[in-house]
């Protein structure tokens, strides 16, 4: 990533995620259909990020809109999504800051009710 992200207190990782993978079957015409299966349990700090929603080629663009910092993980795929509660996040980036594979960070977009994920 870019950026340098500051640590974060192992403390602060107070809300427990379901790491979901994703299952794709086939549907019987050709096609595949992807659902996704509870994984292991970790736990993360979410933080929630400010910026507009960008608009590419007369189209709204897909933009993250928080950031999860999880204890490292090499597992993590942006094929998966998150979930705590009732809310759903799609990974679009993920990856560990300064190299030490200490820290895990996790660029999501939270899914509406009622919207799929690419």
């Amino acid at each position: 990533m870019p950026e340098s992200t500051p640590r974060v207190p192992i403390g602060t990782r107070r809300r427990r995620f379901t790491l979901e993978r994703p299952v794709e079957e086939p549907d019987g015409f050709g096609g595949v259909i992807r659902r996704y299966v509870p994984g292991p349990l970790v736990w993360g700090a979410l933080e929630s990020l400010s910026g507009p929603e960008r608009v590419r080629g007369g189209r709204a663009d897909a933009a993250e809109t928080h950031r999860v910092r999880l204890a490292y993980r090499a597992d993590v795929t942006p094929a998966m999504r998150l979930s705590t509660g009732p809310r759903r996040f799609a990974i679009r980036a993920a990856g560990d800051p300064d190299g030490r594979r200490r820290e895990l960070v996790c660029r999501v977009e939270e899914l509406v009710a009622g919207e799929r994920a690419p």
